[in-house]
């Protein structure tokens, strides 16, 4: 094999790796964090009731995307319980957003097995809701008092890292 052949073999498996990973990944976020107004995000609460984000319209809000089959996800929920319990009280709140199809049905299954303390959103699909961007799961944007995005997350966060975050949010 001629090293020109060799060469186009290694731009193509990189120009397919690079498209693969694009493909994974998802379109970037149209606006950087701090500079966009959260998106509208309304829906039925696992249990009953229905809940907004505006609901938390002046609280710092940790609005994480997440599903019951997701193993990364679930690792994080006793960490996203423990930063309720304790800035809950202080101006805080997560609030879950279920991507799971089958809706309460697999999470109140679930909360039988993990309870989750804070509020969960059914969305009902594995699809983003309008306006926000998923490219995977877990997925979580940190809100500020005002609306704004501060900081978004795709993938397992380092929740002491987040938990600064949110007090460095709730001082502003």
């Amino acid at each position: 094999m001629t090293i020109v052949k060799k060469t186009g073999i290694y731009v193509s498996l990189a120009a397919t790796a690079a498209l693969a990973y694009l493909l994974v990944a998802g379109p970037p976020s149209q606006a950087p964090e701090g500079s966009t107004k959260a998106p509208a995000l309304a829906g039925p609460l696992s249990g009953g009731g229905k809940a907004s984000l505006a609901d938390y319209a002046g609280k710092v809000v940790l609005v994480d995307f997440w599903a019951t089959w997701c193993d990364p996800c679930v690792a994080e929920i006793p960490e996203l319980n423990a930063l309720q319990e304790k800035l809950g009280p202080k101006g805080f709140s997560v609030l879950g957003v279920s991507m799971d199809e089958e809706g309460d049905k697999a999470v109140l299954r679930f909360k039988a097995k993990l309870p989750v303390v804070y509020p969960v959103i059914l969305n009902g699909s594995e699809r983003a809701p309008a306006g926000w961007s998923t490219p995977g799961f877990p997925t979580a944007y940190l809100i500020g008092k005002d609306g704004m995005v501060i900081r978004r997350w795709f993938g397992s966060k380092d929740m002491a890292e987040v938990e600064q975050d949110v007090l460095t949010a709730m001082e502003q």
